[in-house]
């Protein structure tokens, strides 16, 4: 296990040090920088005077330079400053990572509460009234585009409460936070959980056509151990593997929510950024987003061992 844990531990180094380079590459392979937008908004070109903004953002450098420079500030927790607002970009970021964070685990919470049970049901009473409503639900969470979804919430509440739940000033308290959180957070995780219920009724009516469950049946077990005891630790590995992508999916994914519902996030912030070529912003976002999915994958492989007694990463 220790040495399936260290393999692993420097398959992430490698593969985040491929990420750092694809994103550092892919972003200056876009036409124009942040030179360039000035200029072409302000009407006109002054060479020299681009040649030193470029200078001055060390847009001159040649890539090797300058991803360089970059890496070495990451070691140092030096994350280097905005080309727009000249501020520090970890004091950029720095309030913007909580309020993703929770929204995106709001929004995880919700799918799995619902997604879970719900594909267990749905497996249970196959064929019937109530698993054709559940599976149609979860198509229609599957299929529907979020932006719609969004503007859909936002219709609804404005004609039945009254009022628009966006994002307006910081919320005071932990409860007035958990309110103006929860209907973002339901509105991705309907899709999320959509998606959860679906593989968990698959998955549970595969393990139910298995020899074990038979047998557990006719040596008298309740369903309910059958279901849950048996059946769903089972086949919940598959879910578990949709889970951690979903969560990693939901730290940048959030973008058309967090637009919607006017949420100060880093899906947000990273939209913008990109718009206006701040590299240190975008760089320092993407190479998160790329942590947080490689290190979720890691702890979904080692959950694995876990939850299956089977599973032995062998030393």
């Amino acid at each position: 296990m220790s040495a399936y844990i260290v393999k692993r531990f420097l398959l992430m180094l490698v593969t985040l040090f491929g990420m750092s380079v694809l994103i550092f590459v892919m972003l200056r392979l876009i036409p124009g920088n942040i030179a360039d937008i000035m200029f072409d908004s302000a009407g006109f070109v002054d060479p020299l005077e681009k040649a030193a903004i470029e200078k001055e953002l060390g847009l001159d450098l040649p890539i090797p330079v300058q991803y360089w420079h970059w890496i070495r500030g990451l070691l140092t927790w030096d994350l280097g400053f905005s080309y727009v607002t000249e501020m520090p970009a970890i004091d950029e970021l720095g309030p913007r990572i909580p309020i993703t964070a929770k929204l995106a685990a709001l929004a995880l919470g919700y799918s799995i509460i619902l997604g879970l049970p719900l594909g267990v049901i749905s497996a249970v009473k196959q064929d019937t009234p109530l698993d054709y409503l559940l599976r149609v639900t979860s198509l229609s969470g599957l299929s529907m585009p979020s932006f719609w979804l969004d503007l859909l919430i936002l219709m609804g509440c404005v004609a039945f409460l009254g009022t628009i739940p966006i994002y307006t000033d910081p919320p005071e308290t932990l409860w007035d936070e958990l309110l103006l959180y929860s209907v973002p957070a339901a509105a991705v995780g309907f899709r999320a959980s959509s998606l959860i219920m679906r593989l968990t009724r698959a998955s549970m009516l595969e393990i139910m056509r298995q020899d074990y469950i038979r047998t557990a049946r006719s040596k008298g077990a309740s369903e309910n151990a059958i279901n849950y005891h048996h059946a769903l630790k089972n086949a919940v590995l598959p879910v578990v593997t949709i889970i951690g992508i979903e969560a990693a999916f939901l730290m940048g994914g959030l973008i058309v929510t967090e637009t919607v519902f006017n949420i100060p996030g880093v899906a947000y912030f990273l939209v913008e950024a990109i718009q206006m070529r701040d590299y240190p912003i975008v760089q320092n976002l993407v190479m998160l987003i790329a942590v947080v999915t490689v290190v979720i994958n890691f702890l979904v492989d080692l959950l694995y061992a876990v939850l299956d007694p089977r599973i032995r990463y062998a030393d």
